[in-house]
C-alpha cells in the first residue's frame, strides 16, 4: 500500500462532531465549539467528511481499539467536563 496526501489535503482541529445518518450513508460534521459565555456555545462547522455504513463501520472499530490502547497508556478518558460553568447536555 503506497499512501500520499494530494496537493489539496489539509489538516484541521475539531473539538465536536454531530453524526448525521441516512439509509445510504454516514456524515460526519466536524466543528469547532466556543463559548463566549457559561449558558452560550457556538458551533462553527467547517467539514463533513460522508462514510458508507460499511467504513463507517470499520471506523468505529479502528477508532475502539486505539482508544483502548490510548487508554492502556495514559489512563482512561472522562467525557465529564470537569469545569462547573459548561452547560449540561451531551457531549458531541
Amino acid at each position: 500500500m503506497n499512501v500520499v496526501q494530494t496537493p489539496d489535503y489539509r489538516e484541521s482541529y475539531a473539538n465536536s462532531v454531530q453524526v448525521r445518518v441516512s439509509v445510504w450513508d454516514f456524515q460526519l460534521v466536524f466543528g469547532l465549539a466556543s463559548s463566549e459565555a457559561p449558558d452560550q456555545v457556538t458551533i462553527s462547522n467547517h467539514n463533513a467528511i460522508f462514510l458508507s455504513p460499511q467504513q463507517a463501520k470499520a471506523l468505529w472499530n479502528v477508532l475502539g481499539q486505539n482508544l483502548s490502547q490510548y487508554e492502556q497508556a495514559f489512563g482512561t478518558l472522562n467525557l465529564e467536563p470537569q469545569s462547573h460553568n459548561f452547560p449540561q447536555g451531551p457531549i458531541n
